[in-house]
Parts: C-alpha cells; sequence; structure tokens
C-alpha cells in the first residue's frame, strides 16, 4: 500500500516533483461543416486522450479511499502532458489574483498527481484547492500541450463528490437541483411559476420589508435583487416547436433551449429562434431535451450529467437536423463534451461524438448567413436609441423647443457606444470570441468598444459566485473598473450567467441608468426589430 509522503498544506515541495518535464501535445479534432461553415474545433468532439506520454496509471494500492477513488477518475495521460511551462500562469484568474501556486492549472495539476502517485495524502487543502478553481478553462488555449484540465478539474471534482461529508440541509439542496429540479421540465416550469408569482404578487415587497432575505447569504440576496422575471412558459410555449425561416432556407437547425434559460430567460430563446429564421435557417425545438448537465459536471455529478446527455442525443436523433444552436456559452461547452463524456459507453459514444460536431454557437450561424439587416436597416435603430439616450442623459430635457435636440437641429447623433464580455466557455470551450464582436461592429449606429481584459473571467463560473463569493466579488470588481473606463453604453454578453453577474457588477459598482447588461442576441434582435418598424 502507498504511504502518502504530505498533504495539500505543505505541497510546495510536491509541485514540482509530481510532474514529468516533458510532455507531448494532444491534438484536437476538427469536423467537416456542411454549407461551407468553416469547421468548429470543438475540445469534446474527438477523444479525450492526446498523444499522451504513455506512461500508464501507476500501479498503486492507496491505503486513502479518496487517493484510490482520484487514481481511478483521473485521465493519467492528461496530467502527464503537463510539461510546468507556466503559460497557464498569467491566464489563470485565480493564481493572478493570489500569486500562489496551487491556485494555477499548473500546481492543482501537480496536486492531482501527486496524490496519484501516493506522494500525499488528500486533505482539506487538496480539496480547497480543487473547488476554487473557477473552470473557465482560459488555461486550455494558452497551454503548447493542449492539456485538457476542465476534464481534469471535472474528475477530481467528481472523486471528491464520492468522498464528500456534506452536512444535511447541503445534501438536501445539492439533491433537490441537479436531481429534482434541472432534470425536469416540469420542475423547472413549477419553479419558473413559483418565482414569478413571489416576484409579481408583492411577496419580494413582504420578503424584503419583513427582514426575511437578511436570514439569506449575501450572495443569495444580491443575486435576489437582479434576477430578471421568472415565467413558467418558456421558447415552446410561446412560439411552438417550429420556426420556418423567411426567404430561402440555409438548411434545419435545432435550438437547445437550456434549463435556467427558458425559466429566466425564454424571452432570449424565442429572439435566437426569431434572429436565426430571419437568417434564413428553419428552427426545430426538440420538446424532449434536458438540461447540458453542465452544473452536475462542474459540481462533481458527472454520473448525473452522462444522463442528461442521453436524454439529450435521445432528443436529437432527427437526421434532417444539420447543426444544433446554443445561445448560452456555458450550454454549448457542455454540449460540446459529450463526445468525452460518453466515449466509454458502446451503446452512445458514437452518437455523442457525432452530436458533438453539431454543435455550434448561434453567432457564428448568423455571421456564416450574412442576411441580417445589420449595416443599412439598424441605422435607424442606432440613431434612435442613441436619441433616447441623449434625452435621457440630460434628465428629460432635451427638447426640440430648447434648441437641445439634435434631432431638431439636424445634427448627426452620436452611434450608441458598446462593449462586450466574453462568456469563458463559448471563448476557451467553443473558440467562439469573434463572431460576437463581428455582428456588434456590423450594427448600424454602434461604436464598439474593446473593454480591456474582456476574455477574463467575471467570477460567474456557474454557481461560483454562490460557493466562492470572495475570490468572484474581487474579479467582479475588476470587470466593473474595466468596463466602466470604456464609457459604453451597453455591456454584452453570450451566457446567462455572466448577464446576470454583470447586471450585480453595474447593480453595486456602477450605474443602471447609464449602463445596460444585455444578451447580445437581445441587442441585435431589438434592432432588426427598431430597423423595420
Amino acid at each position: 500500500m502507498a504511504s502518502a509522503g504530505g498533504s495539500a498544506a505543505d505541497a510546495g515541495g510536491v509541485l514540482h516533483a509530481a510532474l514529468p518535464g516533458t510532455g507531448t501535445a494532444a491534438g484536437a479534432s476538427t469536423e467537416a461543416a456542411p454549407h461551407g461553415l468553416p469547421g468548429a474545433t470543438h475540445p469534446g468532439s474527438g477523444p479525450s486522450h492526446g498523444s499522451g506520454s504513455g506512461f500508464g496509471k501507476p500501479q498503486i494500492e492507496h491505503a486513502n479511499p479518496l487517493a484510490r477513488t482520484l487514481l481511478a477518475k483521473l485521465d493519467y495521460d492528461q496530467l502527464t502532458n503537463c510539461m510546468r511551462c507556466g503559460f497557464c500562469l498569467p491566464a489563470c484568474p485565480t493564481f493572478r489574483e493570489t500569486g500562489i501556486e496551487p491556485e494555477s492549472p499548473r500546481g492543482r495539476i501537480a496536486l492531482m498527481k501527486a496524490v496519484a502517485d501516493g506522494l500525499m495524502d488528500p486533505d482539506e487543502s487538496f480539496r480547497a484547492q480543487m473547488n476554487h478553481c473557477l473552470g473557465c478553462r482560459a488555461c486550455e488555449p494558452a497551454c503548447p500541450a493542449d492539456v485538457k484540465y476542465g476534464q481534469l478539474i471535472e474528475q477530481a471534482r467528481d472523486a471528491l463528490e464520492d468522498h464528500s461529508d456534506h452536512n444535511v440541509p447541503v445534501k438536501g439542496v445539492r439533491a433537490a437541483l441537479f436531481r429534482g429540479v434541472f432534470p425536469k421540465r416540469g420542475s423547472l416550469r413549477a419553479l419558473g411559476g413559483a418565482l414569478a408569482l413571489y416576484q409579481k404578487s408583492g411577496l419580494r415587497r413582504v420578503a424584503r420589508g419583513a427582514g426575511i432575505m437578511k436570514l439569506f447569504p449575501a450572495p443569495i440576496r444580491e443575486m435576489e435583487e437582479i434576477l430578471p422575471d421568472a415565467s413558467s412558459r418558456g421558447v415552446i410555449e410561446r412560439i411552438g416547436t417550429y420556426l420556418p425561416a423567411q426567404g430561402e432556407s440555409l438548411g434545419r437547425v435545432a435550438l437547445f433551449r437550456g434549463c435556467i434559460m427558458d425559466v429566466l430567460f425564454a424571452g432570449t430563446n424565442v429572439n435566437t429562434a426569431e434572429l436565426l429564421a430571419q437568417a434564413g435557417y428553419d428552427v426545430v425545438i426538440p420538446r424532449e431535451q434536458a438540461c447540458c448537465g453542465a452544473l452536475h459536471a462542474h459540481s462533481g455529478e458527472l454520473d448525473q450529467a452522462r444522463g442528461l446527455a442521453r436524454r439529450n442525443l435521445e432528443a436529437f436523433r432527427d437526421g434532417g437536423i444539420e447543426w444544433i444552436v446554443s445561445n448560452a456559452g456555458g450550454c454549448g461547452a457542455q454540449l460540446v463534451e459529450y463526445g468525452h463524456l460518453l466515449q466509454d459507453d458502446p451503446d452512445y459514444a458514437e452518437l455523442a461524438q457525432a452530436f458533438a460536431a453539431r454543435v455550434v454557437d448561434v453567432s457564428r450561424l448568423l455571421v456564416a448567413s450574412g442576411r441580417l439587416p445589420l449595416e443599412g436597416a439598424l441605422q435607424a435603430a442606432g440613431e434612435a436609441a442613441a436619441a433616447a439616450w441623449s434625452n435621457s442623459a440630460c434628465g428629460g430635457g432635451c427638447s426640440s423647443a430648447l434648441g437641445t435636440d439634435p434631432a431638431a437641429a439636424g445634427e448627426t447623433r452620436p452611434p450608441v457606444r458598446v462593449t462586450y464580455q466574453d462568456s469563458c466557455h463559448l471563448r476557451n470551450g467553443m473558440k467562439g470570441s469573434s463572431e460576437p464582436r463581428q455582428l456588434i461592429r456590423q450594427t448600424g449606429g454602434v461604436e464598439f468598444v474593446e473593454m480591456r481584459e474582456s476574455d477574463r473571467c467575471c467570477g460567474s463560473a456557474g454557481i461560483y459566485n454562490v460557493l466562492q463569493p470572495e475570490m468572484a466579488g474581487q474579479l467582479l470588481e475588476h470587470k466593473m473598473e474595466h468596463a466602466g473606463a470604456t464609457g459604453a453604453s451597453y455591456l454584452l454578453t453570450s451566457n446567462p450567467g455572466c448577464l446576470l453577474q454583470m447586471k450585480l457588477g453595474v447593480h453595486k459598482h456602477g450605474d443602471p441608468a447609464t449602463m445596460k447588461v444585455m444578451h447580445v442576441v437581445d441587442f441585435l434582435h431589438e434592432r432588426v426589430a427598431a430597423g423595420k418598424s
């Protein structure tokens, strides 16, 4: 049996000893794309193992149960692919905030390998380091060896969860969310209805006035203040399961509606379908689709995530579907991982690979189509928005009677200034950073201003901002400094968690009256509609 030589608390001595000095790059899978669309490089659409070191897992009988589980679940080839080069360090938000090696991808990989190799026991410090990771995967594009760090951290958390000692309330909440709410459409609709009742019936006002909200942790209280209006009516209840293309069809696509998206942002799902139809795509929305499983995978519930993946593979089996469209970076990045997630399932491995290769963000299809009236038709919308903004900025006193209305004076109104915050999973997991920016830049009446460090995580990271509020708060404060420096009237993003985090940031560190946070789809839809009127 292996006798561990230390703990994560004094891991400095094993961080460099735990990993080999060299590694080999693992090739990414590039799939051919129909209709001339450029192929998407999806980390999850090919095998998870790269060329690897070929060492194989060490034959160790660990005395520590968690160490045994960790060794069994970790992709050991990925661990040994790490070359210790340190290119990941400046890309990692937690390392940039702390400057501590175990708070970096390289450090966490070294800790995993040290436990797997029997050099140390996995103690509470080890658990904390694994949970401090945002899972933003910014380290992956920076890695010359193509280490699949996102897969490793999920495998580590899955092992940790197998040996967790949560108290009864935490166990109850996890069971309710991961098994009772997210996987079940009926439960999601009930949640949406309950939230809508709370928001619109006066219960919210009573809860706040009676001080009930003070009983909840600060992150929950803050998020409750900025939640959008919930609804039990999702995209299918609003527009049905099919929306035909306008004009000649470019192909048949399926919209992935998500779980939280369809409760809190059902309007964004509707707008997504309508933009796709206007861009020339026939849009279907499979009724039997389920939660993507991202929150499960990030939280150490990989078996649950696999079950949800199988359900979605069945729901999207329709052979006529050319693309599976996501409008949420977190969901999309999970969907493209289905090939990896189910690679050992003989019944679904091949289907999962084919599914993952067809997943695409909505922005990519809108750019490829080139049929949205973004430039000319939206000039009027941009000018109208600028006029409304100008009037708001001077307290409603910009009347033509006073000679202060630019329109009355025949002046050209300035464009609306817009900035964009990357969704980490869209950028790092789906390689989708240029398309949202391209769409924004093409929009008439808009001046796009790049935010400093727009590719850095905002601190949302699924439910990280609730579980790790201190680190999330630090990251958000930096983000709002950079957003404010742009002078933008609109802060756009491509993921619901990021959107809520940005709204919270504007609420805490900015001014909601001068900066509006929107999903890029809603921004584009608003301007297309205004340009037509």
